[in-house]
């Protein structure tokens, strides 16, 4: 890749440059006071997984002016769950939304149930906020039969702006709700769908420099999501890329759960199919990038750059190859539950790297707390995190909530048993260990201290005491509701999870011992 030219920006915050979060609290005056009513500009991606970050150069540079995330997760690795969490800042045991269509979940059933009444998007415009959401909502919308008794020009209520697909995964010969009405895209290179949401996102920003409103623009786009199209400029790029093999590529853990065991190695066309994959998503990404780069010069062009927060993120990842599956998610491995978390803008530790557990439960809150309002949800806010200061009892772990494994067949998340259709499952993360419970009773715990790449399934020698602490700790987690009592089940507020792992090592004799570890 060619060295990155990076724009001359007022974030750069020469006095914490390229500091690295490393458990002590940034001094006062490291980095300027935010403004009292920032914009916020939140983009959204589409299964982009953390190996694509690399062919992306506006998002890298984003990244070295600003502050990362490496804990960040998703409360489900799967869309419309993750989104409905993102929205509301609730998990999904408090939204019901478990699926991307039917009764389990889906726009219509975060409609049904009232969840749109209560995202951040009507706080910030109850607070005076301007706000738009471009390219993706919730699976379903604009595509309900009519006894959903939803007109198809519904906007949702806390949008001044809205400019949403239905189906536009394909990116082109999609419908458009332009503020309720419809407008069909074709299939001309103008068409492409996450070129037009540039565009917008562009004319929006340049028509909020003409007020003194305050503005929020969500842009989700549908890339890299399957069947991962690209522009037609990005067609020809990237010849010859294969997807990354890290040690999980094609291989199992080692004691793995039913639903994983019975994956045999993958034949030589499926690895041709994988890296077959990866090179188009990373094709599709393109044009991300490129929005990003659109965004960033309005922002600068329209003098509203040093008031304005930049967010990058996606709804949850994706496996490629990893654990003997073909491209998919849904699993609690690292692979499909940990993205991108990047946040540029005043007053943020340029260069900076936080390892806090954080959610995606936490953005509505933290996108409420820059606007000066509040939302009702299970999250924190993660503002305090932004000057690179070492976080004060912080959580120690995040929960993730999955209901599987079946998906309809006209679920654009739908996947075949290769690519993993894991069962009903809670899991708990933190920084050093993912302990993972089954509804059929199986469980999984992996020490990622000495196995990062989740590769030696423990859970058969922990001890049973050690059990019941996890369990516990789950069942608190899976049960919490509102910000104060999960902040608590997770570990934040000075009630840190005290798990005493003890684990049974064999030693050279084959005989079983007891190795602790220390608390969460």
């Amino acid at each position: 890749m060619p060295m990155l030219k990076l724009p001359n920006r007022r974030w750069l915050a020469p006095l914490v440059a390229l500091m690295v979060f490393t458990g002590s609290p940034a001094r006062a005056g490291d980095a300027p006071a935010p403004p009292p009513r920032p914009n916020i500009v939140f983009i959204l991606t589409d299964d982009l997984s953390m190996d694509l970050l690399p062919y992306m150069p506006n998002v890298l540079a984003m990244e070295h002016r600003g502050l990362s995330f490496s804990h960040y997760f998703v409360s489900d690795s799967l869309c419309c769950p993750s989104r409905a969490s993102i929205f509301s800042g609730n998990l999904p045991h408090d939204t019901r939304v478990f699926s991307n269509t039917g009764a389990g979940g889906g726009f219509q059933k975060f409609h049904n149930r009232g969840e749109e009444k209560n995202t951040f998007a009507v706080a910030l415009q109850n607070a005076g906020y301007r706000t738009a959401l471009m390219g993706k909502y919730l699976n379903g919308y604009l595509q309900l039969p009519r006894s959903a008794r939803i007109p198809h020009d519904y906007v949702p209520p806390g949008w001044s702006e809205w400019d949403v697909a239905g189906w536009g995964y394909r990116e082109y010969h999609y419908v458009l709700s332009q503020n309720g009405r419809l407008r069909y895209y074709g299939g001309k290179p103008a068409d492409y769908l996450t070129s037009v949401l540039a565009n917008k996102a562009v004319n929006f920003i340049d028509g909020s420099a003409t007020t003194r409103t305050p503005f929020f623009l969500e842009v989700a786009t549908f890339a890299p999501h399957a069947p991962y199209t690209p522009a037609r400029q990005d067609l020809r790029r990237f010849h010859g890329l294969r997807a990354p093999e890290p040690p999980s590529f094609n291989r199992l853990p080692a004691n793995p759960p039913r639903w994983l065991a019975r994956h045999l190695p993958l034949r030589r066309a499926q690895i041709r199919t994988i890296n077959r994959v990866f090179r188009r998503r990373v094709q599709a990404v393109q044009a991300v990038d490129r929005l990003v780069g659109q965004i960033e010069t309005a922002l600068t062009a329209d003098g509203l750059a040093d008031d304005t927060y930049l967010v990058f993120s996606s709804d949850n990842g994706l496996h490629t190859g990893q654990y003997r599956l073909m491209p998919g998610k849904l699993t609690a491995f690292d692979s499909d539950i940990r993205v991108p978390l990047i946040v540029d803008g005043p007053g943020v530790a340029a260069g900076a790297r936080t390892s806090a557990i954080s959610e995606n439960i936490d953005l509505a809150e933290t996108f409420a707390t820059l606007g000066g309002t509040t939302v009702s949800g299970d999250g924190h806010s993660l503002t305090s995190l932004f000057s690179g200061a070492a976080p004060v009892e912080w959580r120690t772990a995040a929960v993730i909530e999955h209901h599987g494994p079946g998906l309809r067949g006209s679920d654009p998340d739908f996947q075949k048993r290769a690519s993993g259709k894991p069962p009903t499952y809670e899991a708990m993360r933190n920084a050093w260990f993912l302990y993972v419970e089954y509804a059929d009773g199986e469980r999984e715990f992996y020490d990622l201290r000495t196995d990062p790449f989740e590769l030696d399934n423990l859970a058969d020698r922990l001890t049973g005491p050690t059990l019941t602490q996890l369990h516990q700790a789950l069942l608190a987690m899976k049960g919490c509701h509102g910000e104060e009592s999960c902040w608590a089940a997770m570990g934040g507020g000075g009630h840190p999870l005290d798990l005493r792992i003890r684990i049974r090592r064999r030693n050279q004799r084959g005989r079983t011992a007891l190795s602790g570890r220390g608390s969460a």
